[in-house]
């Protein structure tokens, strides 16, 4: 996530969950964490206004163009690691053309007890959904 706004041709490669998790058990920090959650983010089908605002008779999603801003992105990133209680954050974001079925972000956290780290994950995965990404349903 060097670039401030990404927006690739392509999609790219999924991270192995099984790998981050090995990898944060052997971070300095892991000691202190009783517990890491994963949110990741896939595209459906059901169109947004008929999830999110309950209207009926939406086409069908077919994909989704997707990018984001990686200067915010880290900026929220640090932002839960600043959170109580919080250990560990690692983030994977997908850009490009998606289809339904696609990856769209892959989140670790890691921190101390239940309640932090369940508070921690809803509000990174928030403050992305809201300030970090652009997401374009495609009909």
């Amino acid at each position: 996530m060097n670039s401030t706004k990404y927006s690739a041709a392509e999609k790219q490669p999924l991270p192995s969950l099984d790998t981050w998790l090995r990898e944060a058990k052997r971070e300095a920090g892991a000691a202190g964490c009783g517990m890491y959650l994963f949110h990741n983010g896939v595209v459906r089908e059901t169109a947004k206004a008929a999830v999110r605002e309950g209207k009926e008779n939406t086409a069908p999603v077919r994909g989704m163009r997707f990018s984001y801003d990686a200067e915010k992105v880290e900026a929220a990133k640090a932002a839960a690691l600043a959170m109580p209680g919080i250990g560990y954050v690692r983030l994977w974001l997908n850009s490009g053309e998606l289809s339904v079925g696609d990856d769209i972000m892959l989140v670790l956290v890691g921190g101390d007890i239940r309640p932090h780290v369940i508070d921690a994950l809803q509000a990174l995965v928030g403050e992305i959904k809201q300030h970090c990404v652009t997401e374009t349903e495609i009909y």
